[in-house]
């Protein structure tokens, strides 16, 4: 299966070409602010790179969140436009799966990290598993006091993944059993294999079905159909 995966929830934006787990192409950028323009070359530079035509594009998985409004909106239309322009199913994916994927332990329970903004980060709880990693903790979000007060009473050894300069300076400092790794944020290549299970059971919603995961009220409003058309225009069919 011929997948395009798509990050850019978090400042980092990503896109990757793979088939089935093997990943063929990748691209990747840190500009919070540079999402679309980044994105749009990504995949130029990707199809090229793997010497695809849009035409073999079968599935896109987009990473919907949580995360930043913005590149969330940016991804999501990009995704629904390849959809819409070759007939690829698009399938969701999480930003925290993403980030458990690709965290190293075999043992320790994974908390991933994710910087919403104002004050809030999004985290979810993860046990790795032969192979991958099973969500045992809810999405949710919450403020750093509140998870630094929840891990100092959790027994477990903790794995922090994620955007961990967020929590604030020293925010750690005197955690029992807590220790940070990598990645600090997700990549288009992990996403791909978070969102091929669903490809493969064939639960991928209708495109325009997709939506953000934000957990709360945008910041902004976004115009969908203008930010779509700007990638892939509508065909005359006249």
């Amino acid at each position: 299966m011929k997948i395009v995966a798509i990050t850019t929830s978090t400042p980092a934006s990503s896109v990757a070409l793979a088939d089935g787990l093997r990943v063929v192409a990748s691209a990747e950028n840190v500009n919070a602010r540079g999402h679309a323009d980044f994105v749009v070359a990504a995949l130029d530079f990707c199809m090229r790179t793997a010497r695809w035509s849009p035409e073999e594009i079968e599935s896109v998985v987009v990473d919907v969140g949580p995360g930043l409004y913005t590149g969330i909106r940016v991804g999501i239309s990009v995704a629904q436009g390849i959809g819409a322009s070759v007939g690829a199913q698009v399938a969701p994916a999480s930003s925290l799966d993403a980030l458990a994927l690709r965290a190293a332990t075999g043992r320790r329970r994974i908390f991933p990290v994710v910087d919403v903004r104002r004050g809030e980060v999004a985290i979810a709880g993860y046990s790795p598993l032969p192979g991958g990693v099973v969500r045992d903790y809810p999405i949710e979000l919450t403020t750093p006091e509140r998870l630094v007060a929840m891990l100092s009473t959790h027994r477990e050894e903790t794995l922090l993944v994620g955007d961990i300069p967020a929590l604030g300076p020293g925010a750690l400092a005197g955690l029992r059993g807590v220790r940070v790794g990598r990645p600090r944020y997700p990549t288009a290549e992990a996403l791909a294999e978070a969102g091929l299970g669903v490809l493969e059971r064939g639960e991928a919603p209708h495109p325009d079905a997709v939506r953000p995961q934000y957990l709360r009220d945008a910041d902004v409003t976004i115009n969908w159909k203008r930010l779509r058309s700007r990638f892939y225009p509508p065909v005359d069919n006249g």
